[in-house]
């Protein structure tokens, strides 16, 4: 179908500029992992001090999503979009620079302030830059990139520090970082002047940033001593979650419209991104636990069954959009749902006498149900929101993909902790941690299920010819 004169034209440099910012983002969420042994050497300091390398990149990334997908809108998608990756490069730059821990935290700070811009609009610039008819098989793309990236990163990362030493991965992302930069720049739409800006929610984007970074610290503080600072954090974000619904209530220019939500596929499409991406991160938690201490596998043998889910989301992903083109979002989204309840209950009813297949099929299954899922899910939402908002909606729907996995990485990994009856892993023995296993994705099952009953929903007849439900 040719586009009409008020769409954009198609062009694959424009959606090769936005796939690699989506790329690049989650790269830099995992490139560092591999290098935490290294910091703590050459820094001399302990592994909780250097996980902060890692936790800086994510409370960045959080806490700054809904802002910068406001500005967008505001101010203009494409410039910020050259904006924050113009900062990513700099906090690239200065990470491999650094001669302290301290410096180093901060680089990673100012990087992730940088992809979350890249995060926040990437998604709604596919409005912006793909004719309606091909959205689906560019949020595929975007999603198939994102898994490249978190996938990639351990394996390139672990190369470039055992060969050019671990300033060479953020040397690596700034290049990458400038070459999005010049991407994006020469191919990106033009955008019209954006109206100025009136006013400015300033208490309320204090308010939910602390909110979202009380949270995600909450989820994910290292250390195995803190369980009284993570109630406690908990509780503050819940509190300060409140004060901001308060707030956005009563200021009349808010930074977030408490009736979106209401809006026909927006506020189930949130809920069901948070759903998938906890049982999605369930997979990469008990992963590695189940098949070192159940299944008896070594190293080399975890990592390559473990690269079999990311391998299956890349694979699914632009498929999954195409299918998203022609049979409309709200099948394909059912469908995505169905198959990762499907590879859940498989997860936790096939026997180990199996071996590793016991593992590897249903990751493959459930992962690609989530990458089906993601590429329907993405583009019901952005598409069902009118452009001057897709900003904020492209963050908001970024932030809950967020916010699933870091609830995942710690929710879940609980579930898993109680069901080996174990008070600790390294006293479980290989059926408690199967058992384990198999409680936590009972426990995934019952999570995809919900998902799949808010996906039969019926939507209003106007947002179903926006985002082609």
């Amino acid at each position: 179908m040719n586009p009409t004169p008020t769409e954009p034209t198609a062009s694959p440099w424009r959606l090769s500029s936005l796939a690699l910012a989506m790329g690049l983002s989650s790269l830099g969420t995992s490139i560092a992992n591999v290098a935490l042994p290294t910091f703590a050497r050459d820094f001399a300091a302990s592994f909780p001090a250097v996980q902060w390398v890692v936790l800086a990149y994510l409370l960045a990334v959080t806490t700054a999503l809904v802002l910068v997908g406001r500005l967008g809108d505001l101010f203009g998608r494409r410039r910020l979009m050259l904006a924050g990756m113009a900062v990513f490069v700099v906090g690239s730059l200065a990470a491999a620079a650094s001669g302290s821990l301290a410096w180093l935290v901060a680089a990673r700070v100012v990087q992730g302030l940088g992809a979350a811009v890249m995060m926040a609009l990437a998604m709604a610039l596919v409005g912006d830059s793909v004719p309606k008819a091909n959205t689906g098989r560019a949020m595929g793309l975007l999603g198939t990139m994102s898994a490249v990236g978190t996938a990639l990163g351990p394996t390139l990362g672990g190369g470039l520090v055992a060969t050019l030493g671990w300033p060479s991965i953020f040397l690596f992302t700034a290049a990458l970082g400038a070459f999005a930069f010049v991407l994006a720049a020469r191919h990106l739409p033009q955008e019209a002047t954006p109206a100025r800006l009136q006013a400015f929610d300033l208490p309320g984007t204090a308010l939910l940033a602390a909110a979202l970074a009380a949270y995600a610290l909450s989820m994910t503080l290292p250390g195995e001593d803190t369980g009284t600072l993570r109630v406690a954090l908990l509780v503050l974000a819940l509190v300060l979650a409140a004060l901001f619904v308060v707030v956005e209530s009563r200021t009349a220019t808010p930074l977030l419209r408490l009736g979106l939500f209401r809006e026909p596929g927006i506020g189930t499409g949130f809920a069901m991104s948070v759903l998938a991406n906890t049982v999605a991160m369930t997979t990469v938690v008990v992963g590695p636990f189940h098949l070192a201490r159940a299944l008896g596998l070594g190293p080399a043998a975890v990592g390559l069954a473990m690269a079999a889910g990311p391998a299956m989301a890349a694979l699914a992903g632009v498929p999954a959009g195409r299918a998203v083109d022609r049979f409309g979002s709200r099948r394909v989204m059912r469908l995505g749902l169905l198959a990762m309840v499907a590879g859940c209950l498989a997860f936790a009813t096939i026997p180990m006498d199996f071996g590793v297949a016991s593992y590897v099929l249903p990751l493959v299954l459930t992962t690609a149900g989530f990458a089906t899922f993601q590429a329907a899910n993405n583009t019901a939402v952005v598409m069902a929101m009118p452009a001057p908002q897709r900003g904020l909606v492209s963050a908001l729907l970024t932030l809950s993909r967020n916010l699933g996995l870091v609830t995942g990485a710690s929710a879940m990994g609980a579930v898993f902790l109680a069901g080996t009856g174990a008070t600790a892993l390294a006293q479980a023995d290989a059926a408690a941690v199967a058992a384990g296993t198999r409680v936590a994705f009972a426990a995934a099952a019952l999570l995809v299920a919900i998902a799949f009953a808010v996906a039969l929903a019926p939507v209003r007849a106007a947002a179903v010819e926006r985002g082609r439900a």
